[in-house]
């Protein structure tokens, strides 16, 4: 079999707060915010690492999609309160100066750097909208 030349381009996470969520992910992150749209009152938002411009997250408002119901929208939205609906997982050479930048910017943190027993360090904190967002120590 023929190695295919696939990337990832774009992750998508939901936001319901556009200002917050650039505060976050520009200001907490230091991402670069790529494109902001705006259609209907709706804010989607691509921001990035800087150095790597092939690499965005899409935040969205979580329910636009027309093909979802009403009671689909109120589970997105409970969801997104417990922060059980989406993350993501992220990765530095410097967890604790990256955490400790997080923590200082009044980030919600969920968990500070631990050594997981699988073999990994890792720490976890939530976006504005509730999505988990897990930093992995890169050795």
């Amino acid at each position: 079999m023929t190695a295919m030349d696939i990337t990832i381009h774009q992750a998508y996470l939901p936001h319901d707060d556009p200002e917050a969520a650039v505060a976050f992910y520009r200001d907490k992150l230091g991402f670069e915010v790529r494109k902001e749209v705006e259609y209907g009152g709706l804010h989607w938002i691509t921001v990035g690492p800087p150095g790597q411009p092939d690499t965005g997250i899409v935040l969205h408002p979580p329910a636009a999609d027309p093909g979802i119901t009403d009671d689909e929208r109120r589970t997105i939205t409970e969801m997104m309160a417990k922060g059980t609906y989406a993350g993501i997982n992220l990765a530095t050479k410097d967890l604790d100066g990256t955490f400790e930048r997080l923590q200082a910017g009044d980030a919600d943190v969920v968990q500070e750097p631990t050594e997981q027993p699988w073999g990994t360090r890792d720490c976890a904190v939530r976006d504005p909208a509730g999505n988990m967002i897990r930093i992995f120590e890169v050795r």
